[in-house]
Parts: C-alpha cells; structure tokens; sequence
C-alpha cells in the first residue's frame, strides 16, 4: 500500500474545514480540527506501538504489556480510542470530550490541551461530527504509513497558514508569515545546545523553525532547548499540539501573560536564553502598565512604556531575559523607532547601552490584521567589533511579492537582508552603518528614512536642447500653416 503523501494529508485535512463551513465562524474551526487530527494521530501511533509489542515480545508477554502505560510516549484509555468514539450514533460531542479528559488523565504532558476544545456545542450536530469523523477515519497516521517523518509537523504548520488565510484578521494572532519567521531566525542564527525562547509564542512557528535551523546547519535538533509562554488559551493548547506533531516532547510552553505574570523564572529571578526571538502584539493597549510599575524581576530598567502602546514593554522583556551573550530579535511597528515622550527614553536608554545592533525596514502587508509597515530589530549583548557603537539600517520595505491580500517576501528579498546583515557594510539606498553619535544628533530618533536617502535624483535638463526642440517645433508649425493657406486658396478661400 504506498504511503501517505504530504500534499495527500494536506488537501484532506483541508477538506474537513468544508465540512464544518457554515456551522460554525472560520476563525473557531482550527480547534475542532486539529483536536481530531491530534486524537487521530495519538490513536494510529499508540496501536502501532502495541502492534510492535507484539511483534517483539509474542503474545503471552504482548497482552501482559499492552495495557501498561510505561510502554507508551501516550498512553490512549479505552475511553479515547478511535474506535470507541467512533462507535457513538448519538451525544457524539460529548463522547469526544470525554475521550480528551481521559487522555489528559493519564498523560500528564497533555493536562490542559485539549479540554479547552468543547465539541458538545449545539451548532456541532451529530450529523456533522459523524461525517467529521469518518472523515478522518480515512487517513491512517501510524508512522509506517507516512512518507515522510515530519509531514504531519508540516501539515499542521499548513493547516495553521491556510486557517489563518481563511480567518482573516482574526487568525493573526496566532500565525507570523513563514518567510518574517525563516528570515528572524536565519538573523539569530540559534545553534545547538541553546535555549531558545518565545514569549509571545502563538502556535509555536518561530520555535519550530529554530529546531529546523539547527538540523539545517548539520546540528543535533534534540540539543536544543525550546521556551514559551503564550497568553490565548486556545493558541496555547496549539502551540503544544504543534510540538508535539513535530515530535519535540522536550518543550517549555507556558499559559499566560508575559507582562503581568512571567511563568519562565528560577530562583526568583527571570530566565535566561541565549536567543529571543518573538512577534508581539503590536502597540497592545492595556498591557499591563500598573504591574509593570512594581515589577520585583527589574525588566523595565530603561523606563515604563505608555499606557496605550506596549510594545518597549516587550522589548525590555525581551532583553532581560537575554544572557551576556544571548541576542534577540522582535517584530515591531514602526512607531517604536521614532515616537517620542516614554518610548523616546526607553529608546535612548537602550541606545546608549549599545545593545542595538540593527533595524530592518519590512515592506507594508506582510502581516494578517494590518496593513501598516513592520520593522525588525535585533538586539545583542555581545556584539562584534565591527558593530560595536554602531547600528545598522536596512531599508527592505520596496522589496517584496505583492499579493492579492498579502504581500509576502521572496528568497532573494530574504537573503538580500541577511547578505546586508552579515557583511555589516554600506549598500546604495539599502543599508548604512550608523555610529551612536550620530544617531545621538538626530535625537535618538531611528526613523530609517533619516539614515538612508532612497531619493531618485532628477535627471539635469539641457536648456540648449529643449530651446532646440522648441525652435523645429515652431519651424514645422509654420511650415504646416504655409501649407493649410496653400490649400485654402486654391479652394477659393482666403487671399
């Protein structure tokens, strides 16, 4: 039987969406599906497992084995098997509720993911989840099965691209366009052994995309440490899902909000990564300002941002929870590089400590939700001699894909940035290294445009030509008027 192939998996769990098109908004159908993919995929890997139990044991050692949890990465309850819920004719939300509680009762790893999905809702039918479910009965997902080992990570990551596509505004909260994404983490370039940390870590793409660096790069992606916190619940039990499809059991994600409540700290202090990297809300309105205020970690050294804009609230996150060599990089509006009052000191506090290493204009419409034109900013603790006291601008906004509702970056948009980044030199019109001082004449102020002039010179205008052009202008009109009298007279008219 030829195995599962990832466009195969994509278009059919695409389909499912067209089953639930027009019960329930767009936007809530991710929950649903990937709640059933990820039971699905839990059931086929488990009686895979217990197939191979079998098979390495014999059936006198296979059925003392087959019900021991220990010999399980998820040990599926009778209550959770596929074939149990699929049994149901009726109240079949509710079975598949209970058959979520019972596998976070005897998975530890999975308590909270996936209760937070209520399938008994009265707009989910029986009739529709019967068809959902049948649906997906048709996929086998041991790992016999599948072409690849990581197409069930990529389908996923699809799923969340196409959902958020569908949604709209409302799915940019949890999704970061793949290629803003690649090109952050190919900037921070993570390695292996390190920790990599995402405090706004939506469905979890910037972590992911760490891990397949490292392998990219010829490294060992089970040496590297993955952390997270993530406020939306529903993004969250994502997030974990995500990872766990991935096959990377070995993550830190945590529930809730970073600003008011960080989850990640030791002995009282917060934690330290060697790379942050993140896409925060941007100019977040009620982000926490009074806790900010009497925060015990210190993170807001540099000055407590305005109470309607939270975005340097985040970036000083960021940065205290940077090691003496670890670097960032951040998603920002464009705001953050000139606005004045709070944002103006914080600004110049970060400046002054040379902790800015470079600012990369983006192209406008690269993200859902907004329209309006991004910027990166990569922080670093230890910065290389040549960047020390410096900052370098990359002006990238003009160069991208448009799209019909999207733009998007192309590779060579991509690795004309990271070519800027890396050789740290002037380009024409693209990239300028700017030293301290005279970003301190400019008032701290990291509008690109003041740094790199992209102005079209106007081409000088030959006075003696144009007068020459003129003059056999006015010579052909006389010439045409000559004629014109010719005719005229000969037709009797005129003189």
């Amino acid at each position: 039987m030829s195995k599962l192939t990832q466009q195969q998996l994509e278009s059919h769990l695409w389909e499912s969406a067209n089953i639930l098109r027009g019960s329930i908004d767009s936007s809530d159908y991710k929950s649903y599906i990937f709640g059933l993919l990820f039971l699905k995929r839990i059931n086929d890997v488990f009686e895979e497992q217990q197939e191979n139990l079998f098979e390495k044991h014999g059936e006198k050692i296979g059925n003392l084995l087959k019900n021991d949890p220990d010999q399980y990465q998820f040990y599926v309850p009778e209550k959770a098997r596929w074939n149990e819920v699929r049994s149901k004719g009726q109240d079949i939300g509710t079975a598949i509720n209970v058959a979520f509680e019972a596998l976070e009762n005897d998975n530890a790893t999975l308590e909270g993911v996936l209760t937070t999905i209520d399938f008994n809702r009265e707009v989910l039918t029986d009739d529709i989840l019967q068809q959902l479910l049948q649906h997906f009965s048709l996929l086998n997902l041991q790992n016999r099965n599948l072409s690849e080992p990581d197409i069930l990570g990529r389908a996923y990551e699809y799923l969340i691209k196409m959902f958020a596509d569908d949604a709209g505004k409302k799915g940019g909260e949890f999704y970061t366009p793949t290629k803003v994404v690649e090109l952050l983490v190919r900037l921070l370039k993570p390695e292996e052994g390190m920790r990599v940390y995402d405090p706004t870590c939506g469905s979890g793409g910037m972590l992911i995309q760490s891990v397949d660096y490292v392998k990219k790069q010829g490294g060992n992606p089970q040496s590297i440490s993955l952390f997270g916190q993530e406020k939306n619940l529903n993004t969250w039990a994502i997030s974990k899902m995500n990872m766990l499809l991935h096959d990377l059991p070995d993550h830190r994600i945590e529930k809730g909000d970073t600003i008011r409540n960080p989850k990640l700290t030791e002995e009282g202090d917060i934690m330290l990564f060697d790379r942050v990297i993140a896409n925060p809300p941007f100019s977040l309105k009620n982000w926490g300002r009074e806790e900010a205020e009497a925060d015990v970690y210190g993170r807001f050294q540099y000055g407590i941002p305005p109470k309607n804009a939270g975005d340097y609230a985040f970036v000083q996150h960021m940065i205290a929870s940077l090691n003496s060599k670890g670097m960032a990089g951040v998603v920002m509006p464009h705001g953050v590089l000139f606005r004045g009052g709070a944002e103006g000191k914080i600004r110049q506090g970060l400046l002054e400590n040379d902790l800015l290493e470079a600012v990369i204009g983006l192209p406008s419409n690269l993200f859902y939700g907004t329209g309006i034109p991004a910027s990166i900013l990569i922080f670093n603790r230890d910065k290389k001699e040549t960047s020390k006291g410096n900052v370098l601008f990359i002006a990238a906004e003009e160069e991208y894909q448009e799209g019909k509702n999207q733009n998007t970056l192309r590779e060579e948009d991509v690795e004309k940035i990271l070519s800027a980044f890396e050789t740290y030199e002037d380009m024409e019109k693209y990239a300028r290294v700017v030293t301290l001082d005279e970003i301190k004449e400019n008032d701290y102020n990291l509008n690109i445009s003041r740094y790199i002039d992209k102005s079209v010179e106007e081409e000088p205008i030959d006075i003696h030509a144009v007068l020459s052009d003129i003059q056999e202008l006015e010579s052909k009109r006389s010439d045409t008027k000559d004629k014109l009298n010719g005719y005229l007279q000969e037709l009797g008219f005129g003189e």
